[in-house]
């Protein structure tokens, strides 16, 4: 098991975490140290105890305001989903349309009966054209 030395508040501690973790771990002690810091400007030394806590509960202030902040954002996105949903319900659906499939034998006599009338009006064209 790794351990990392981490500083917080001017403070060094010696830390143990999973293989794999020490990122994670460097990146949470930043977080502390970085309220321990504020405190320290604001207040001046402190013991370490107290300085832990203190960052702590800041670090817990700010956790608690972002999930307010997840659960309202949630909770609009909800109301939107709920929106779309009745504008899709009143949506007009699509009238069916449906369009019949002509046989092949129906097409080749209508193409016969227009060749004989194409034929016939041939022949009249003839019989009534002077010579």
């Amino acid at each position: 098991m790794p351990e990392v030395t981490i500083r917080i508040g001017g403070r060094s501690f010696d830390v143990s975490c999973q293989s794999g973790e020490e990122s994670y771990l460097q990146a949470a002690a930043k977080m502390l140290d970085d309220e321990a810091q504020v405190l320290s400007d604001q207040i001046g030394r402190m013991p370490e105890a107290r300085m832990l806590l203190m960052a702590g509960l800041m670090l817990a202030d700010k956790t608690a305001s972002v999930e307010d902040r997840i659960r309202e954002v949630e909770s609009r996105l909800a109301e939107k989903e709920a929106e779309l949903d009745q504008l899709r319900d009143r949506r007009p659906v699509a009238e069916r349309v449906e369009v019949p499939v002509i046989p092949p034998s129906v097409t080749a006599t209508l193409s016969e009966l227009a060749a004989r009338a194409e034929s016939l009006a041939a022949m009249l064209e003839e019989e009534e054209a002077p010579e």
